[in-house]
């Protein structure tokens, strides 16, 4: 309930965004008519609309998102009819005649008469509304789709989607009552004037104008990334401790309630499922009972999981002989973790030696009802989750869990001292002052804060044209990019990635179109090569190649600084963009 309580107030918070402003017209057209007949349909249809078409987007292929984009291209020129029919009231009767013809026998066949027409007429503008309507991907939504993407299609994300699009709706009622209120007190020369009905055409078609030039998704997404934003992180906070917006790891040193006594938790769920298992042949619950299992769900592109790898690999070594057993999950975030291949070649590149069972249908997930990256299950021998860890960070406690449970199952001679592991490159620890940046994707299912006029094309080649200056977490395309839901893919060589950014490490999720093919890039921050302040993907001078899907350290600072330009430019064609991290 606090999930689908969150999901409704994000939607209310839409009305403070400037992303709302193109569907107002269409929603105030049907302001001078009762609320009940028209108003209502209208939203009910709009919030519908919205809630099907997301959860399609969020789960299906291409052919969802060209469908849809023809839909929204059909929904246009509807509405630019009908708002051409408010300024020419000769239009209006000649493209009526037809709907008129129709609507009398409707009207003459329904024992609702002429009422019920209307409502169904509300409605299919209502559903016309919700095609154009683009809001903001804000941190709600955008966890909403995330968790659609990630867990594949369910009633539960269709009711999330339809509760945000509620709340939406939910406010643009208030908007409508009101309009109806102003028109009923406004003098009687002016009401269903002309000069209301050309105000109103004027509206539409700016409307229709706006968002099929992109306004929805370019300017006005970028004026509302502040204040809704920052409400929508606020709640989220409030209501369950969720993490800023795109980013599937809360923050690494947050307090936590634990109780003293370890309460159970609930029993370990089965680990049917996994598409593969690296290290160890398949387990089960049923073989791992009498032992103590560190279940540690992670991904390798995430650099969150990456950090906390070398304890949970030194807890592995450290407590085998005791009787604990170290799982890993591997539930995959992008499409190239998938791959049984992927995940082996980067469990052997990053030292995995423990079991790992390969989730890439997210069914341990599921049973585990886990939300996060990393996120750390103990179970004690008895097979009872005693404990949980969301996130890097708490490492002493957590091992302290870990020598609890042990003792418990009858282990008498565990050392008191604990594990301080170093690890390097992308797996070093952070830096003590936390990152004000925060994690951004490029992909246009999540992407936020790109700062170039008319927005990002999905799903074909565009020629971008870069930005300047760019603010604080903007960032921009330059050169021919085709703009994918989870990438952006270089179509040429020099195109390049810019950011404006505020962390003391750098690091990006990269790839190529033809896997395993090189591209070269180089690396420049404030104009200038990195020299000192390189990552361990690259050398002082910038230079780097992507020699395979994962993430790639390109920054590394001596020292955290103010806020820095940052720009890669892929030397080769083929380069997939999929994410910035920081640290």
């Amino acid at each position: 309930m606090l999930i689908l309580l969150a999901a409704y107030l994000g939607g209310v918070f839409t009305l403070l965004s400037p992303c709302i402003l193109p569907v107002l017209p269409f929603v105030l057209s049907r302001a001078d008519r009762p609320f009940g007949s028209h108003g209502l349909p209208l939203l009910a249809g709009m919030a519908l609309a919205f809630a099907a078409v997301a959860s399609l987007a969020a789960v299906g292929g291409g052919w969802v998102v060209a469908t849809h984009e023809t839909m929204r291209w059909l929904a246009l020129a509807a509405f630019a009819l009908f708002g051409m029919s408010l300024l020419w009231p000769s239009l209006a009767a000649w493209l009526s005649r037809p709907w008129l013809a129709l609507g009398g026998r409707l009207v003459a066949a329904s024992p609702a008469g002429n009422g019920n027409h209307s409502r169904w007429a509300a409605l299919a503008q209502g559903v016309g509304t919700g095609l154009l309507w683009t809001p903001c991907a804000g941190p709600i939504l955008g966890l909403i789709l995330t968790g659609a993407a990630l867990h594949g299609a369910s009633v539960g994300s269709a009711l999330l989607l339809l509760a945000y699009a509620a709340g939406a709706c939910s406010a643009l009622a208030v908007v409508l009552l009101l309009g109806r209120r102003i028109g009923e007190a406004a003098p009687l020369s002016l009401r269903g004037g002309a000069l209301l009905r050309r105000i109103a055409g004027v509206a539409v078609l700016a409307s229709v104008s706006g968002i099929a030039l992109g306004a929805d998704t370019g300017l006005l997404a970028r004026l509302s990334a502040g204040p809704t934003a920052a409400l929508e992180n606020l709640l989220l906070q409030r209501l369950g401790g969720a993490t800023e917006s795109g980013s599937a790891s809360p923050p690494a040193d947050t307090p936590r309630t634990r109780s003293p006594a370890l309460p159970v938790e609930g029993l370990m769920p089965a680990l049917d499922g996994a598409v593969g298992w690296i290290n160890s042949p398949a387990l089960t619950t049923a073989s791992l009972r009498g032992k103590v299992v560190l279940v540690d769900f992670w991904t390798y592109s995430c650099i969150n999981c990456l950090r906390t790898l070398p304890y949970v690999r030194a807890w592995a070594d450290k407590y085998r002989d005791a009787g604990l057993v170290v799982l890993g999950v591997h539930t995959p975030e992008f499409a190239f973790e998938r791959k049984l291949s992927n995940v082996l070649r980067a469990s052997q590149d990053l030292g995995v030696s423990f079991p790992v069972a390969v989730d890439s249908d997210y069914k341990i997930w599921r049973a585990f009802r886990n939300q996060y990256w990393p996120a750390l299950y103990f179970v004690d021998a008895q097979g009872r989750i005693r404990h949980h860890q969301f996130g890097e960070g708490s490492y002493a406690q957590s091992e302290r869990v870990i020598q609890q449970l042990l003792r418990e199952a009858g282990q008498t001679q565990l050392s008191e001292e604990l594990a301080a592991p170093q690890g390097s490159g992308t797996q070093a620890a952070p830096p003590d002052t936390r990152a004000a940046s925060h994690e951004t994707y490029l992909g246009f299912a999540q992407a936020q804060g790109f700062a170039p006029a008319g927005g990002l094309v999905r799903g074909r080649a565009h020629d971008y044209r870069g930005a300047s200056p760019l603010r604080g977490q903007q960032w921009a395309l330059d050169g021919r990019w085709q703009v994918e839901d989870e990438s952006a893919l270089g179509l040429a060589g020099g195109g390049r990635v810019m950011l404006r950014f505020r962390a003391r490490d750098l690091h990006m999720v990269l790839g190529s179109a033809d896997d395993g093919q090189p591209v070269r890039f180089r690396v420049r921050i404030d104009g200038k090569p990195p020299l000192d302040d390189h990552g361990t993907d690259i050398d002082r001078e910038g230079r780097g190649t992507i020699n395979g899907h994962r993430l790639y350290q390109l920054l590394r600072q001596q020292q955290q600084s103010g806020e820095r330009l940052f720009e890669i430019e892929f030397l080769d064609p083929g380069a997939r963009a999929y994410a910035f991290t920081f640290g």
